[in-house]
């Protein structure tokens, strides 16, 4: 019998396991912008020290260019304060949640004083998915209850 998915599997154990790009406050936005594309990441968290205060995401940096706004402001002036979050003990279930409800592909962990632990994103919950429950997930139907309006064919 295969296993089932487990959604009550905290999130630090499917959390990305490469770092995420941190920058500090002061920092250009032009300059985190050519940092998110050099290496290529989706996002930068923005923290004074350990102590994570903002997100600013390739969402956030459309916008911007889209704008045409000043991408010598410092990435503190345009970056999302305070973001969602989850605690390194949050649920898989309660990260999606979160994740769905906001709109989110990405959700810092953080412990209680608010210091960075690193990142959840949807990407990292598919890998752990099919990882650990290979059977469950690449046996499900591509549309699950669909049922055609018409036959198709001649």
């Amino acid at each position: 019998m295969a296993a089932e998915l487990n959604l009550d599997t905290e999130v630090a154990k499917a959390a990305a396991k490469e770092l995420p790009l941190i920058v500090e406050p002061t920092v250009a936005t032009s300059e985190v912008l050519r940092l998110l594309q050099m290496q290529r990441a989706g996002s930068v968290l923005i923290c004074r020290g350990e102590t994570l205060l903002g997100i600013f995401t390739e969402r956030d940096a459309l916008k911007l260019m889209a704008a045409r706004a000043d991408l010598t402001r410092p990435i503190e002036a345009v970056m999302t304060s305070k973001p969602a979050t989850v605690p390194p003990t949050a649920s898989i279930g309660e990260a999606i949640g979160v994740m769905a409800r906001g709109g989110y592909r990405r959700l810092p962990i953080v412990d209680d004083s608010n210091r960075l632990l690193g990142v959840i994103k949807v990407s990292n919950i598919v890998s752990y998915f099919v990882e650990h429950f290979p059977q469950a997930v690449f046996n499900l139907p591509p549309q699950p209850n669909v049922v055609m309006p018409e036959r198709e064919g001649a």
